[in-house]
C-alpha cells in the first residue's frame, strides 16, 4: 500500500486524569500515511467510549423549553468557568443512572429554572456537540413548560439566570455582538426568529 492510502487506527488510549465528572485521555493512533500520532480528548465515561464501544450511553440532556404561558422560548444565562463569563443557552445537566432522558430533562429544567415540563415535544437521537475534543453525546429534548422561573433549586455553583424570549427578543439577543451564546442555542433561536416554532 502507498503513502497516504492507510486507513487511521487507533493502537491505544491511556487516561491522564481521574476525576469523578470528567477526565483526560491520550489516544496513540497511526495516520494515513502509517505515521504514529497523539491525540487528546475528554471523556465523561472512564474508560471512554472509545474503549468500550459504548458510543449509545447519553452522558448529558439539553432542554430546550417553550413556554407555554407567554409564548416564549425559554433559555437561561450563567456564568461559565472556560469562558470567565456568563453565556446563554439551555438548561442542561448529566443524566442520572437509571433515569430516561426525559425524565433527566424535567428534573434538570425544574433545578435550574423553577419550570416544570408539561410535555415531551420530541427527543434527539444521542448527538455530539464537539468531537474534536470530547466523545460525550447529549440528547435534545424539546418540552412545554409552565411555572414562574426561580433558582432555589440550583447548586451554589450554579449562577444562572431564566430568560424568555419573544421572536423578536431573540433576534435582538442573535444581533449583541457582546452576547456569548451557545452553539445548539443559536441554532433553535434561528429557528423560532424565522418560523415561531422549536
Amino acid at each position: 500500500m502507498s503513502a497516504g492510502n492507510h486507513r487511521i487506527r487507533i493502537k491505544k488510549t491511556r487516561p491522564l486524569t481521574d476525576r469523578k465528572y470528567i477526565n483526560m485521555f491520550e489516544v496513540v493512533y497511526s495516520d494515513r500515511n502509517g505515521n504514529e500520532r497523539i491525540w487528546d480528548f475528554v471523556s465523561r465515561q472512564n474508560p471512554p467510549k472509545i474503549e468500550t464501544g459504548a458510543f449509545d450511553t447519553v452522558d448529558a440532556v439539553i432542554i430546550v423549553p417553550y413556554h407555554v404561558p407567554s409564548g416564549k422560548l425559554a433559555i437561561i444565562r450563567e456564568f461559565r468557568m472556560p469562558l470567565d463569563d456568563y453565556q446563554y443557552g439551555f438548561p442542561a445537566g448529566l443524566v442520572d443512572a437509571g433515569e430516561s432522558a426525559e425524565q433527566s430533562a424535567a428534573r434538570e429544567l425544574e433545578e435550574e429554572t423553577g419550570l416544570q415540563a408539561t410535555r415531551v415535544r420530541r427527543t434527539s437521537p444521542p448527538i455530539y456537540v464537539s468531537s474534536g475534543l470530547t466523545d460525550e453525546s447529549i440528547v435534545m429534548v424539546y418540552v412545554d413548560c409552565q411555572g414562574e422561573p426561580s433558582n432555589k433549586n440550583a447548586g451554589s455553583a450554579e449562577d444562572i439566570e431564566t430568560v424568555f424570549l419573544s421572536r423578536k427578543e431573540a433576534e435582538q439577543l442573535m444581533a449583541d455582538p457582546e452576547a456569548k451564546i451557545d452553539v445548539k442555542t443559536w441554532l433553535v433561536m434561528e429557528l423560532f426568529v424565522a418560523t415561531g416554532g422549536i
